[in-house]
């Protein structure tokens, strides 16, 4: 028989209140301060990954497409060291409001049933 995952050993699945294309502050580690808009985001994982922070290198070999109708290469990847953006845990970044303060993000319900982001701070709506 195969053995069940306990509920303890499965990472529990929440809702995260940072989306793409939001405007985050770094709370912690080497980029602390800094603030970035959101690439993208990975609720399995809880990281986000944010433009220009948290770049890590990465070497590349060099890359030959498959021949286009023409008999030459149409898209060649050239090799080296390239650097990307790293993830980073969704507890150490904060949504930057309107004003480019960090605030907590809360939940509102609208008349329709709604949900609406709304800054904890200032009481703004985010969406």
């Amino acid at each position: 028989m195969a053995k069940r995952k306990s509920a303890a050993a499965r990472p529990k699945r929440r809702s995260l209140k940072v989306r793409s294309d939001d405007r985050v502050q770094v709370m912690s580690g080497k980029d602390r301060g800094k603030t970035g808009r959101v690439l993208r985001v990975e609720p399995a994982k809880e990281r986000v990954y944010v433009e220009g922070l948290n770049m890590t290198k990465r070497h590349v070999r060099p890359k030959e497409s498959a021949a286009g109708p023409s008999g030459q290469n149409t898209a060649a990847q050239l090799g080296g060291v390239i650097e990307l953006e790293g993830p980073i845990h969704i507890s150490n970044v904060m949504l930057v409001d309107a004003k480019g303060k960090p605030t907590r993000v809360g939940i509102q319900r609208e008349a329709g049933g709604e949900r609406v982001r709304v800054a904890k701070s200032s009481g703004a709506r985010l969406d």
